[in-house]
Order: structure tokens, then C-alpha cells, then sequence
């Protein structure tokens, strides 16, 4: 595929969207089955939250313009600015921080798969993400030579 609209309805795109979704059911379903708390699961809480906050204020800076599939929408603008200063792809950092936290609620080693599963569609997500912006933005290059694309730097 080329771009553009083409993208927006590629199957690679839309299977990644559901195996994000299937992958966070599944964690979901493993905390219940688990019930594990103590102090690591007052970590995964506060993890949980922070996460939860990250891709809050993402979202927020994308408002209407937001996806789910990592094709940007025609009207896409290029955010460079607050979290986005950060880490070129918040959202999944915050989503990976909400769903280690839920790990840490679960206490398995099947959480901790699915988070690691989670990453990968993440990376994959973003690297698609990150061709058709470089293709729309030509600004887009040297953003990502500043900015890291998930992990911020310490």
C-alpha cells in the first residue's frame, strides 16, 4: 500500500487494532482470575493511573483527530508539543504503562506475556504510523531523530 486512504483500510493496520484489543480482554479476564493484590498490586494501581493519565493527556492533544488504527486521518497535524515532546507515540507508552500495571495486579507469568505481546503490537502500530507521517510531514524526520518513539529517555 501506498498511503493514504489505501492505509486507513489495510488489514495490517485493523489486525493490529484487534489483537491490542484482544490482548488487553485477555489481561483483563487474567486479573480477575488472579485476584493477587498486596503491595504489588498497590504498585500496579498507581501504575495503572499514571498510565491511564498519559494517554489522557494524548488523547486530549489529538481530540477528534484520534485513531485507532495508526493510519493519521486526512486532517492529521503533526504534534510535536507537550507529550509529544516527550515520546512520539504517548499513548502507547501510557497504554503499556496501564497494562504493566495490570500485570502487576495479576502477579502471572501470562500478564507479563501479554504485556510483552502488547509491546510488539505497539512498535509494529507505530512503525507504521511513523512511515505515513514521514511521508505527510517532512518535518517529521528530524522530530524523530529528537524525540524517542516510546520510552522516554532517562
Amino acid at each position: 500500500m501506498t498511503g493514504g486512504r489505501d492505509e486507513f483500510n489495510s488489514w495490517r493496520g485493523w489486525a493490529l487494532v484487534a489483537a491490542q484489543l484482544v490482548l488487553f480482554a485477555v489481561l483483563g479476564i487474567e486479573v480477575v482470575r488472579t485476584r493477587r493484590f498486596g503491595l504489588p498490586g498497590v504498585l500496579g494501581v498507581v501504575a495503572c493511573a499514571a498510565g491511564s493519565a498519559v494517554v489522557a493527556l494524548a488523547t486530549g492533544a489529538l481530540g477528534r483527530r484520534l485513531r485507532a488504527h495508526p493510519a493519521p486521518p486526512e486532517d492529521a497535524v503533526l504534534r510535536t508539543d507537550g507529550v509529544y515532546g516527550v515520546v512520539r507515540h504517548p499513548i502507547y507508552l501510557g497504554l503499556l504503562v496501564l497494562a504493566s500495571g495490570l500485570a502487576l495486579i495479576a502477579r502471572s507469568r501470562r500478564a507479563v506475556g501479554i504485556v510483552l505481546a502488547l509491546a510488539d503490537v505497539f512498535e509494529a502500530k507505530a512503525r507504521i504510523e511513523e512511515r505515513l507521517l514521514t511521508a505527510r510531514f517532512p518535518e517529521y524526520a528530524s522530530y524523530a531523530e529528537r524525540v524517542p518513539r516510546i520510552l522516554p529517555r532517562l
